[in-house]
């Protein structure tokens, strides 16, 4: 008899991913039957607040939130989609209603995932707010990352520096001198300490009839200036772990939250480096505004801006039009690319490929 072939990654991973479905829909009702149509009433519109595997927590106009099913014709419902929903006549203590179509976006954030391709993380954003802190240690190169991302999406990022109470003398300097660079190409720049609260009422105006989302490592404060900005939220805080230097993921789901302003907040979950290796090298580049003017000017179509003759990047670096360390991370970002996406065929598996 002859041997059995091995499974490859990519058929363990989703026997697993079966057997925890099956394991999740047995826990959470996920196989109830659907609430039957005579027993709705009229559509209505909603929001969605936030998503539990087949139920999202919606919104009505009036205020009230309701847990829903959602038909199995729609895919990819996520924090922040306007929706048309049915609620039942008589309401249960679990299911209180079916969502039946969802609106179409204005906007859509996305994260790239090693399994599962990019996902949507949130919809209909006006703009992000890329929170750094000296605590994990300031760095350009994630939000650098970050604002690729949101140059992808064409959706407008703010900068915003937490813990402000917290920079070391030594390093006032340094960190003033990389905020600058990023005013200079014409991003929206914020200090603020959540513990002091100094900048706080900066950033609430800054969010008044916006949907906003905040986007940063783990460890960055963004619980802790979310309870500052909605004292109400009471959102969990994650410490920087003393191992690692790394911050703990404390928030497991997107969350839309109400501010008094009369905007909108998304809590979303943490990431600690932003993947990007969805996007090709010339979508990177384009990503980087102060570049656009100067893309495809090279000598050469193909130039990689590195030691390529005629090269009008390496032209502008040098004339100090493109900062050394915007241009340093762009490089950085390309480089990861492809270790990324070899990541990604490992976990994944090349069958799935």
């Amino acid at each position: 008899m002859s041997k059995k072939k091995p499974l490859s990654h990519g058929q363990l991973r989703r026997m697993r991913a079966n057997q925890q479905k099956r394991l999740s829909r047995s826990k959470s009702g996920d196989d109830l039957p659907e609430i039957q149509d005579s027993s709705l009433g009229p559509e209505q519109p909603a929001i969605v607040i936030s998503r539990f595997g087949q139920h999202a927590d919606v919104e009505t106009t009036d205020g009230q939130v309701y847990r829903c099913n959602i038909r199995r014709n729609i895919t990819g419902l996520v924090t922040g989609d306007k929706v048309i929903v049915r609620l039942a006549v008589e309401q249960t203590a679990t299911i209180s209603g079916v969502v039946e179509a969802v609106h179409p976006r204005k906007s859509t954030l996305t994260r790239p995932d090693l399994y599962d391709g990019v996902k949507i993380i949130a919809a209909n954003i006006d703009q992000i707010l890329i929170v750094s802190s000296v605590v994990p240690a300031f760095t350009t190169q994630i939000i650098d990352r970050y604002l690729v991302a949101a140059e992808d999406t064409n959706i407008p990022p703010v900068i915003i520096l937490n813990k402000i109470d917290l920079i070391e003398a030594d390093e006032q300097a340094a960190i003033d001198e990389a905020l600058q660079r990023y005013q200079e190409i014409g991003y929206p720049v914020y200090k603020v300490s959540s513990k002091t609260g100094e900048g706080v009422q900066e950033i609430k105006a800054l969010l008044n009839d916006q949907v906003s989302i905040f986007a940063g490592q783990s460890g960055v404060g963004k619980s802790s200036l979310i309870n500052a900005l909605l004292p109400d939220a009471k959102l969990a805080i994650g410490d920087v772990s003393e191992n690692s230097g790394l911050g703990q993921h404390t928030t497991t789901t997107a969350k839309l939250l109400h501010l008094p302003s009369g905007g909108d907040l998304i809590d979303s979950p943490g990431v600690r480096e932003f993947a990007l290796w969805h996007l090709p090298a010339d979508r990177v580049g384009w990503c980087f505004i102060e570049f656009r003017d100067i893309l495809g000017t090279c000598k050469f179509r193909d130039c990689k801006h590195l030691d390529d003759p005629g090269c009008a990047i390496q032209d502008a670096v040098s004339k100090q039009q493109i900062a050394q360390d915007r241009f340093d991370n762009y490089h950085r970002i390309i480089a990861s690319l492809d270790e990324q996406r070899h990541a990604r065929h490992f976990r994944s598996g090349p069958d799935e490929q």
